[in-house]
Formats: C-alpha cells, structure tokens, sequence
C-alpha cells in the first residue's frame, strides 16, 4: 500500500519529510531502525503484522495538559476561536502527519473530529461536516480510518456515566452520540467501531443498582449493534476493558470481566475486545496475558499500543519503549495468528515537557521501531531455539495415556482420584522459569 502526502491549506510539519526507512545503523531520529513496512516476516509484511494507527485524541487534540497545569505545547492547529476552524486545521494536520509518517490507518472519538454543538442536531451537523472533509482527505491519501467511537464520557452530563446512567435522559443523548459516531464510522469506511466505558461502573453500592446497570448496559449495545448492522456496518464491535479512572469501579475491569460480560448476554458473537497496555497494568496484568486471554476465547479484536508507569496508580499513556514486554506481546501475537480486522493504535501522548512538533514523529517512530525490532526477535526465538518444544515438554503427561483420557473426558473423579493413590507422590518437575527469561535475553541483542 503506497500513502500519498497530503498538505492542507498550510504545511503544519514543513522541513520532515516522509519517514524513510534507513536501517539499525542510522542516528537519524527521523528514520526507522526496524520497521520496513514491505519486509516479510512469518509469511506477512511488517505494515499487515502491525496495522499501525493514529490516535486523534492524544496526537493532534492534547496539547500537555495534566490536573495541575494547563497544556505546555503550543500546538498550531488549535490555535483560533472558531471550533469548526479548528476541527479543519487539525484535520489538515493529522493527514498531513499520518501520511508523512507512512501509516495505514487513524482512529477517533466523535469530539475529536468534530466540535459539539449547542444542541444534538448542531453537533451531528458538526460531525457530518467533517467526515465529508475526511472522507476526501482519505481518498486522496490512501489512508483508512481502523475505527471510529463517541466520546460519551468528557461531558458533565456524563458524570454518572452514559449507558450505565441512573437518569434515562442521560441515556437517550449517550445514544444519540453513538447514533451519529455510527453512521461516521459507516460513511468514513470503519473496519471496527470501539466502546470505551470510560464512566461505565460506579464510587459507591450505596447509591448503585449495579444488576439495573449491567442490565441496560447490555441493552444499549444490543441496540447500538442492531442499528449498526441495519446501516451496513459489517465489521466488529469492539469493547475496551479497564479497570478504573474514572470511576472506582468499572464493568470493564478487565479482559475476563468483559468475555463473561459478553457471554453472559450474548453479545459474543459481534463484539470483541480492544486491549490497552496501561489498562492491563492498571488491572494488575500484563499486556501479553490480557490479549492470550481475548485469544484463547476467541474474542481478540485489536490493540492500543502504549505503556504505563507501574510506580503511578494512573493511565499515563506513555509511548512503548518496553523490548522485553514488546517481545513477549510479539511471541503471543505470533502463536495466536495475530490481528485481523483490528490494528495497532497508538494511544499514547508525548511528554508535557517534549515540547517541539518533531517529538510527536520521534515518539511514534521509536515505537513503531520497538515493535518491529520485536517482531524480529520473537520470530527467530520460535523458529531458532527449542522454546516451543521446551514448552511442550511441560505439559507431556497430558499427551497419551491417562492424561490424554482426562482431557478428553474420559475419567470420572473417583478414576482420578483411584490413579492418585496408585501412582503416590508425584515427583517435582521445575518449570524452569529462569531459563525462559534467559532464552529471551539472549534473543534481545
């Protein structure tokens, strides 16, 4: 897939040109190291093993700003008091960014294309406007919206939450948001459509029907998926587990949580998960067992690419520059066939001190590059070392015999418990922990 530079009414990124690829050996903070988006990896190229996407919100709406300051880099395409204006130089900025930086996709919420309006009609005239803006922009550069979602968490109606609201109005005007960021996704070509429960959960039982909740949660994805479909969305649902921020508890804790969500309301068969790096640590899990999870269920969908700090209780939404965790995400992905319709998002923002426009190319790069360097080294580990087999071996006793029969329900508990005093005291077996660690630390080189 070729991507065509597009530069709006103004060059907002003027001097950087299109990100080339120069290889390990170059110092040129504006080139990639690893990620060549045409080289094979396992039988696919790097640019489908990746899928790589824009995050709207953090690269071209979050201007630095934290609960104890206002924002510290003075981005120019928010600069004006317009907000239609606006919307259109962040969209001239972010093409002309996605672009020069060579990747295949975008995602955004409804209020980061589109300003709100002061009433529900004005704000989806807001939004039509600039989807027929992005639609052009995404014509003429090749570029592809991953997926689309409303952003029903910002506004202070939303502070008891949207779907999970205790006050059905809130509900109808959460609706009415999902409504038009449906129909966008729809007109802009969206290979899925994201729900991030953001105030989806609750501070207190006391003042909380959580089965009343949970409840019309299910119902108002089971409508938000039939209008879906009945407009022509054919691709995935999606739902974006984490575990709190803003609320204390949220329904989405977690990938678990979200699989027996689904099941239990027979959801599974048009949603999937959307996993974020700094959300599994803030469940207290790592990236890696958050998506074998969704894998083994059935039920992976994509990614948000970014990293936390495990010393702060909060999202930091920090750039992945992790090797060794990037490795082991790569050694899932790899083993469990990887992404499909989902994609890569980098939901992630530059420092509040990384002030200079350059450092929103430089972050991404170094990312991009941590995962390919990843790839790379996770696909010579399954096919250069005994990792498989050694894995294999552990679980050797389930292969024929007995075990065999367990797995294949075949033995009742008291036959179980009969071979236990058979059998006696089971002799150890390490798990040879420290040698795995050791196997990738001799990879990453």
């Amino acid at each position: 897939m070729s991507i065509t530079v597009t530069i709006g009414e103004k060059e907002y990124f003027a001097g950087i040109p299109q990100i080339p690829f120069e290889g390990p050996d170059s110092d040129n903070p504006l080139a990639f190291k690893y990620y060549n988006a045409e080289r094979v990896v396992a039988g696919k190229s790097m640019r489908d093993h990746f899928r790589f996407a824009i995050a709207y919100w953090h690269t071209f709406c979050n201007s630095g700003d934290d609960p104890f300051g206002p924002g510290t880099q003075p981005l120019p395409w928010l600069a004006g008091d317009d907000p239609m204006r606006v919307a259109r130089q962040k969209l001239d900025a972010a093409f002309e960014f996605i672009s020069k930086l060579g990747v295949p996709f975008y995602c955004f919420h409804d209020r980061d294309l589109a300003p709100e309006g002061d009433s529900v009609h004005e704000s989806e005239k807001n939004l039509q406007t600039l989807v027929e803006l992005a639609k052009a922009k995404q014509q003429a550069s090749g570029i592809k919206l991953l997926w689309g979602t409303a952003n029903v968490f910002s506004h202070p109606r939303y502070m008891n939450g949207a779907a999970t609201n205790p006050d059905f109005h809130v509900l109808t005007h959460a609706a009415a948001q999902v409504k038009a960021a449906l129909e966008a996704t729809v007109a802009l070509g969206g290979k899925n459509y994201v729900f991030w429960g953001g105030r989806e959960g609750y501070f207190t039982l006391l003042n909380t029907d959580m089965k009343r909740e949970l409840d019309h949660l299910a119902m108002f994805l089971q409508k938000a998926r039939d209008y879906g479909r009945k407009i022509g969305f054919k691709g995935t649902f999606l739902i974006e587990p984490k575990p709190m921020e803003p609320t204390k508890h949220q329904y989405d804790y977690d990938t678990a949580t979200v699989i027996g969500f689904l099941r239990r309301y027979g959801l599974d068969s048009d949603f999937k998960i959307n996993i974020e790096n700094n959300h599994a640590t803030l469940a207290g899990h790592t990236f890696a067992h958050e998506i074998q999870t969704a894998a083994d269920a059935g039920l992976f969908g994509s990614l948000d690419i970014n990293q936390g700090d495990p010393y702060n209780g909060w999202d930091t939404d920090e750039f992945l520059h992790n090797l060794y965790d990037a490795v082991e995400i790569m050694l899932v992905l790899l083993q469990t066939g990887g992404l499909e319709s989902g994609g890569m998002n980098f939901d992630a923002k530059t420092r509040r001190s990384s002030t200079d426009l350059d450092d929103i190319f430089i972050a991404h790069i170094g990312s991009m590059d941590v995962l390919a360097r990843a790839l790379l080294i996770a696909d010579e580990i399954l096919h250069n070392s005994n990792y498989l087999e050694k894995r294999r071996q552990r679980y050797a006793s389930f292969d024929s015999g007995e075990g065999r029969e367990f797995e294949q329900g075949r033995l009742d508990l008291t036959e179980l418990a009969d071979l236990a005093g058979k059998w006696g005291e089971p002799k150890q077996i390490s798990g040879k922990q420290e040698w795995y660690e050791s196997l990738l630390n001799r990879f990453l080189r």
